[in-house]
């Protein structure tokens, strides 16, 4: 029914699930899916064959059909037409269904998550996960990047091995990436201008909200760019994301109650930012006293420091004790580096997480020891600071998380019904 406009009044064959039904002597109600929306279709008893109104009379729930019928307006529902069915042909049948029209527990539903995928809020929120992508790859092309795939299994670790999925790459020690950053740095002293976007992993043992062991991360990294340069194409690039999810998915912001006024304010650029020192500065002044300088935020304090904007907001430069080792000191101070961390409004917390790479030879080195890590591991990295290095910059942007946040779920487990969101595997 996605061109259901072009065909008002004229009669179309469709294929279709049936979600639900309703009748009565005269009309049966099919609430029915067809892989995009969700719609109504009427069959007439005086209308149709005899036995086409007992097919109707007789459909279960998520028996799959093909139907004949006339396109016509209807007001009431968030799709804006309904068919009036004159045909039904039954294409597979369906009993006993597990996931019912009634309230179903969340472990039920992760249980049931290769049926939970057709439910209307999963739907929905994976059609906006989509668009998401779809926008991803538009902004960047336009922009000028060039889409680069960096390897799943790596030797070498951006933020330290002790979340890592450990495994053997014939004779040597192997990891699946927790981030592609290190080959994206070497991609951008190539092509200048590059961004992947593909699946990462943690090896963390979470049950909080936020946390997942397999996710998908979209990673930028940029050549002759200052941090202050890629906090704009961050900003640019969320707000073209939101823009993109209001314009296209309008129907199915509506199915998931989205409040699209709270988003538009989210378009408007630029954004707060807020340094690390005034961020802990403010906490202590609204009493907590939970966290000192040097500490990380928890999901409390992201959430205290973004309800002070009614936008996302940057945080920046960060104690370099608590950031990974390729981030790039800052110029005045010995203490922190050159990053930021954007954090979502209502709750969402962090959703980018980026810096200014370090560029000079003698301090990486020097911080990659310090961070009891192999040199012999890293100099294919070192190289990138050897052979005509320049500043450059990157980001990670978590989709998940972002999918979250922009459809509104309480949950990142609603974010989508695939097994990466249980820190379990798929039974």
């Amino acid at each position: 029914m996605s061109k259901a406009q072009e065909f008002l009044g004229k009669e179309i064959k469709i294929n279709a699930w049936v979600t639900n039904k309703r009748s009565s002597g005269k009309i049966a109600f099919l609430q029915l899916r067809d892989g995009d929306y969700y719609f109504q279709g009427i069959v007439l008893k005086n209308e149709v064959e005899p036995e086409v109104f007992e097919i109707a009379k007789g459909l279960t729930q998520e028996t799959s059909i093909m139907l004949t019928g006339v396109v016509q307006e209807d007001t009431r529902s968030k799709l804006g037409y309904e068919l009036l069915v004159k045909d039904i042909e039954v294409l597979g049948e369906s009993h006993d269904y597990p996931i019912t029209p009634k309230e179903h527990g969340t472990e039920f539903l992760m249980d049931h998550r290769h049926l939970w995928l057709r439910s209307s809020k999963q739907h929905a929120i994976l059609k906006i996960r989509n668009e998401i992508i779809r926008a991803t790859y538009e902004f960047f092309n336009k922009e000028g990047f060039m889409k680069v795939d960096p390897p799943i299994l790596t030797g070498s670790a951006p933020e330290g091995t002790t979340e890592l999925f450990h495994t053997e790459y014939f004779d040597q020690e192997a990891y699946l990436s927790q981030s592609g950053q290190l080959y994206m740095e070497a991609a951008a002293m190539a092509f200048g201008k590059v961004f992947s976007f593909g699946p990462t992993f943690r090896a963390e043992k979470s049950k909080t909200r936020r946390h997942l062991i397999e996710f998908w991360m979209m990673e930028p990294e940029m050549a002759f760019m200052h941090q202050d340069e890629s906090l704009e194409v961050q900003e640019q690039y969320v707000a073209y994301l939101i823009q993109s999810v209001l314009d296209n998915c309008d129907y199915y912001l509506d199915v998931l109650e989205r409040d699209k006024e709270v988003l538009k304010k989210y378009t408007q650029l630029p954004y707060d930012r807020i340094s690390y020192d005034d961020a802990i500065e403010l906490l202590h002044k609204n009493d907590f006293t939970d966290i000192t300088w040097g500490d990380d935020f928890g999901s409390p304090h992201e959430t205290f420091i973004a309800e002070q904007s009614d936008r996302p907001v940057f945080i920046l430069n960060y104690p370099k004790a608590i950031k990974p080792f390729y981030m790039k000191e800052h110029p005045d101070r010995d203490d922190v580096v050159l990053c930021a961390d954007l954090i979502a409004p209502e709750g969402y917390g962090e959703i980018i997480g980026g810096s200014e790479r370090e560029v000079d030879y003698d301090k990486l080195s020097q911080q990659i020891e310090n961070f009891g890590l192999s040199l012999e591991d890293y100099e294919w990295y070192l190289d990138l600071r050897r052979y005509g290095s320049v500043p450059h910059s990157g980001f990670g942007l978590g989709l998940e998380r972002t999918v979250t946040w922009i459809s509104g779920t309480e949950h990142i487990r609603e974010s989508t019904a695939f097994p990466r969101l249980l820190n379990r595997l798929y039974p």
